[in-house]
């Protein structure tokens, strides 16, 4: 447990306060709002480099790198297992601008893992279809607990969107890991608004 005060990130690393936000009832539904020229489609199958192709698009400038630095097989163990379900958000040019991936394999529970949406469809209601068809997949099944976390490098609207779509704040955390940029799974200029110190 860290005390009150400063403390110090070793070098190379980053530190980030983590937001643990759960709901424990589904909220009022809304009517799913289309977005035209998009659709969501369930990706059965997800190949490892496809899926961290996808992963680095939406989350390069949010420092998304755990599972970059996941060797292959475990990846490829998460994306095959029944229990979790990947969705994008697909273009009428058949390019995929939209992740969302919901995690089932506790019991009782889901896990919002992963969701973004590319950077040119934020503010364009992209966020809330996904979030809609999250909801109403994840209660869908007999689970007591959805739950996410954010954290202070997502977008800064991250933590109040999901506020807004049900999810209640109950725990804070902070993560030190080795900063992507220095360890080459994302490129330098990823995260610019985040002082890389090498």
């Amino acid at each position: 447990m860290l005390t009150a005060g400063f403390h110090d990130v070793p070098p190379g690393c980053l530190a980030a306060v983590v937001t643990v936000l759960e709901m424990r009832r589904p909220p009022p539904s809304r009517p799913l709002a289309p977005l035209p020229g998009h659709s969501l489609v369930q990706v059965k199958t997800p190949a490892p480099d496809w899926y961290r192709h996808l992963f680095t698009e939406i989350g390069r400038d949010w420092l998304w790198f755990s599972r970059l630095a996941m060797p292959g097989a475990d990846l490829a163990a998460i994306l095959t297992d029944p229990a979790v379900e990947i969705r994008v958000l697909r273009d009428e040019g058949g390019r995929d601008v939209g992740l969302l991936e919901l995690d089932f394999r506790t019991p009782g529970a889901c896990e919002l893992a992963f969701f973004g949406v590319a950077a040119a469809l934020q503010g364009r209601g992209a966020g809330s279809l996904l979030m809609q068809a999250a909801l109403a997949r994840a209660w869908a099944a007999p689970i007591d607990r959805f739950h996410v976390h954010t954290c202070t490098f997502d977008h800064p609207a991250a933590l109040p969107f999901y506020i807004r779509s049900g999810f209640v704040p109950v725990a804070r955390r902070v993560e030190v890991a080795p900063d992507p940029r220095l360890t080459g799974l994302l490129p330098v200029d990823a995260a610019p608004d985040v002082p890389m110190l090498s």
